[in-house]
Parts: C-alpha cells; structure tokens; sequence
C-alpha cells in the first residue's frame, strides 16, 4: 500500500511552512474546513438535496482554500497580524488638560 509522506518545513528561527501556507493559516484553513463539514451535515439533516449540499460545500471550499492562499502570500507569516495591529494604534493622542505635563517637572507621571 502506498503512503504519501507530507513533510513540514521548518529550519531554524523560520515559521511551519506546509504546502505554501505559513504558519497561522494552516490553522485557519483547517477551521475553515471543519466549519464547511458541519455546515454540510446541518444542511443534510435539514433534508437539502444532497448534490446541492456538495455544490455549496464544493463553492465555500473553493472561495476559503483560494481566500486562505492569497492571504498567505500577501502577507507571510506574521504580516496579517502586524496589520492589523497597525490598523488598532491611534492616529493622535489627545490631551486636553496641562496636568500631564506639569506633573514632568516633579517625576510624578500620572
């Protein structure tokens, strides 16, 4: 019997690398393949016919693994996440008492 061995690379100080995804999105991917099953078994047990169930499920997967992918590539392991961190840091911070900076003089920071 045939095995295929799939292998996951990952030199040193590099993230987990498995068929072109990187890191977090292989975790994604695979939520998203978890949530399509139980989207498939919710609308068989409501009595869809079954080769619509497939055409739903075959489209969603389509639209997630070709969603996932481009993700991946446009923005590597870890750049979602730096921008989306970018997105939350305010423009400005504003300040609308002295206080602050009178308290400089003393040490005191409030």
């Amino acid at each position: 019997m045939a095995t295929s061995v799939y292998t996951i690379n990952k030199g040193i100080n590099k993230p987990i690398e498995f068929k072109g995804l990187k890191a977090l999105y292989i975790w994604w991917l695979g939520g998203g393949l978890l949530a399509l099953l139980i989207v498939f078994a919710i609308l068989y047990i409501c009595g869809v016919n079954t080769f619509v169930c497939l055409g739903i499920i075959l489209l969603s997967g389509t639209v997630l693994f070709a969603q996932v992918y481009k993700l991946s590539h446009k923005y590597g392991a870890h750049g979602m996440m730096k921008s989306m961190a970018k997105k939350g840091v305010p423009r400005c911070v504003k300040n609308y008492s002295r206080k602050m900076f009178l308290n400089l003089r003393r040490g005191n920071r409030q």
